[in-house]
């Protein structure tokens, strides 16, 4: 495998096209940004965190029957993925009130939601990533109605995968976001799982084991991602 040119370089990874057509090699950077990159900094060893956590997760998923687009790790921050027709949705499953959910609806934080709960966010930076429903993708063509369902039912298994593996763990899974991708005709899960797109709170002392001590200034962010690490894998950084 030869890395060739990037390709993409977004706000926590960059992607590189390879000497194969049909494979992508994926760098997982030290930034972090929160506020759609209004605040920036760095945390160190994230990007070799956050690949070996997505490789862990997706690893648990793929065993239960979840595609992913990974197909090997390659390095402490690089992994060969599948090249997808990415679908430009952020896919959000929520378990437990916080973040924008407490904001929009008045509820406080921390408070257990009755189901599941499944929203769409239009991925575009410049938009500020917009809330979406199933009108709006089929109005603007982003997925087909049988796809969005699709996409509906793998989220909702990851949610019910990973909740039940991070409870033996003595973690919370709050809420967590996806994004999925075209492959050979079928939708199948891409981009990463790690303490950036998710919240992991301790199950005991509900400490928050994730980016948001890195966007609400908690401080210990480095701690709270090698926890999460040392929780999974049994990794001591």
């Amino acid at each position: 495998m030869e890395k060739k040119e990037a390709l993409y370089e977004g706000k926590a990874k960059i992607m590189y096209a390879t000497d194969k057509a049909d494979e992508l090699l994926v760098y997982y950077k030290d930034d972090a940004t929160a506020g759609n990159g209004a605040k920036k900094g760095t945390i160190a060893d994230k990007g070799v965190m956050n690949n070996k956590m997505t490789a862990f997760f997706f690893g648990l998923l793929e065993k239960e029957g979840i595609k992913t687009h990974l197909v090997k790790v390659t390095g402490e921050r690089e992994m060969l993925v599948k090249k997808m027709d990415m679908v430009p949705l952020e896919v959000i499953v929520r378990n437990v009130a916080a973040g924008s959910f407490s904001q929009r609806f008045g509820v406080k934080e921390g408070t257990p939601l009755k189901i599941s709960t499944v929203e769409f966010c239009y991925k575009n930076d410049d938009l500020g990533d917009p809330f979406m429903n199933n009108y709006h993708i089929a109005a603007l063509g982003l997925a087909t109605s049988e796809e969005v369902a699709e996409i509906e039912k793998q989220a909702l298994k990851v949610n019910d995968i990973l909740k039940a593996f991070l409870k033996e763990k003595k973690v919370d899974l709050i809420d967590f976001k996806l994004e999925f991708g075209r492959l050979d005709g079928k939708i199948v899960l891409g981009d990463e799982i790690s303490p950036d797109n998710c919240r992991f709170w301790d199950s005991d002392t509900h400490e928050k084991l994730d980016k948001d001590r890195f966007r609400r200034d908690l401080g210990n962010v480095e701690d709270a991602y090698k926890e999460m690490l040392r929780r999974l894998t049994g990794e001591e950084r």
